[in-house]
């Protein structure tokens, strides 16, 4: 029988939404933030030129002011979700993301538009709540095959997102990529009014209390499990967002072929939504640590790889796609998981979770990035190198919180809201 995900607060839908229907909407809903993002990257140089800025490596802030407002909105989004519930505040979030995306789509300063899009990113970061509805339905291993079939959907925009910039840019303005945004967070905006239930039963509501606030915060970031994870997903999302960052320049400079980004980055993101397909049919079965411990351990290899290959000047454009496309499949699996095992100890505060881990990994995977991204000089180099920093810092981080043990088991617990699905 096909599985629904009951309507428990005020406002839901009179039907409960399907299984399917559920994982794909809140796809949707998170794939906002990366359409913002990856929809960019053909149009840096354009903007830059447009706006007058002189330094090509200045183009990368366009990328990074999204992801500090990012990390930024995720600290309180999340924590006004645990007050009112997840379905109003996902809806104000989609309001003001159409808002800052439509703003930026019409500055005309470059300070301008960086102001704007910390705004967006802002806006972007209440998607993050997404995981707080998933965390109030699923528990342990249940959980992470549901983060897999969303990470798995919500890479379809990395793989269009490019191709779809670079189609309006050969018809219309750069700034019309921000008013596509616009739309597509409109859409998403009806669907989820018209369907998104409400997981959070109000009995669990928790008051915005400093001392409730205070007490809540103690749990995430003083809990071995979350905050280490926490701290190791943040080191892979800061090798990842400077490879997105870079990728339109490598092409650019390096390979002298920028109209080949888009669908060579598609190709990477393949591999990324192979990997997180293939977690959500095996995590039930192998265990998160199993899975992601192992990914983790390719990742630092196959960045040692591509470090010497392109410190030796022997990256090729194949040569690159098909070591970076490996290295994000075990960034997905590695990644999605850490995610999932974050969250599983702070379920009674998933909101406040969801916030405090959010900020920290967006928030400070964007200064990764920029310190990563400074580095660039015409060369491959900066891409693997700063990804083995940050594999090898995430590893510590990992051995950290399993007490110096890889690949132990450990079995989901029931979920602490008692939220089963039927």
């Amino acid at each position: 029988m096909s599985k629904s995900v009951p309507s428990v607060g005020q406002g839901s839908p009179a039907v409960p939404i399907r299984f399917v229907e559920f994982v794909a909407l809140a796809a949707a809903m998170q794939s906002t933030q990366a359409l913002a993002i990856d929809s960019m990257l053909p149009a840096l140089p354009a903007i830059a030129r447009a706006l007058g800025v002189s330094d090509p490596n200045r183009g990368q802030w366009i990328v990074t002011a999204y992801m500090a407002g990012l990390g930024l909105g995720q600290l309180f989004w999340g924590m006004l979700s645990d007050r009112f519930g997840r379905r109003p505040v996902l809806l104000g979030g989609l309001t003001l993301y159409v808002a800052a995306a439509l703003c930026c789509g019409l500055t005309g300063g470059f300070q301008a538009l960086l102001a704007g899009r910390c705004l967006h990113g802002i806006a972007a970061a209440s998607m993050t709540v997404v995981r707080s509805a998933v965390r109030d339905q699923y528990s342990g291993r249940r959980m992470a095959r549901v983060m897999s079939l969303m990470f798995m959907v919500f890479l379809t925009v990395p793989i269009l997102a490019p191709s779809l910039g670079q189609l309006v840019l050969a018809a219309a303005s750069w700034r019309y990529i921000f008013i596509t945004c616009g739309l597509y967070g409109t859409l998403v905006w009806v669907w989820a009014c018209a369907r998104m239930p409400e997981t959070l039963h109000p009995e669990y509501r928790l008051s915005l209390r400093p001392r409730r606030v205070v007490a809540a915060a103690r749990r995430v970031l003083c809990n071995r499990i979350s905050i280490f994870y926490t701290f190791a997903s943040t080191l892979l999302f800061g090798a990842l967002i400077a490879y997105v960052a870079m990728v339109q320049q490598v092409f650019a400079d390096v390979f002298r072929r920028p109209s080949l980004m888009p669908v060579m980055f598609a190709l990477c993101a393949v591999f990324m939504g192979v990997a997180a397909y293939c977690n959500s049919r095996l995590v039930e079965r192998l265990g998160m640590r199993l899975i992601s411990h192992t990914a983790l351990l390719v990742f630092i290899g196959v960045a040692t790889l591509h470090l010497v290959v392109a410190a030796l000047g022997r990256d090729g454009m194949w040569t690159f796609v098909a070591l970076q496309g490996v290295t994000m499949a075990a960034f997905s699996l590695a990644a999605s998981n850490f995610g999932a095992m974050a969250m599983e100890p702070v379920g009674s505060v998933a909101g406040i979770g969801a916030s405090l881990q959010g900020c920290i990994s967006t928030g400070a995977a964007a200064v990764v990035a920029a310190l990563i991204g400074r580095s660039y000089h015409g060369s491959i180099v900066p891409i693997p190198r700063g990804a083995l920093c940050c594999g090898l810092i995430a590893l510590a981080c990992v051995l950290a919180a399993e007490r110096g043990r890889l690949f132990r088991r450990h079995h989901g617990a029931p979920s602490e809201l008692g939220l089963a699905l039927h």
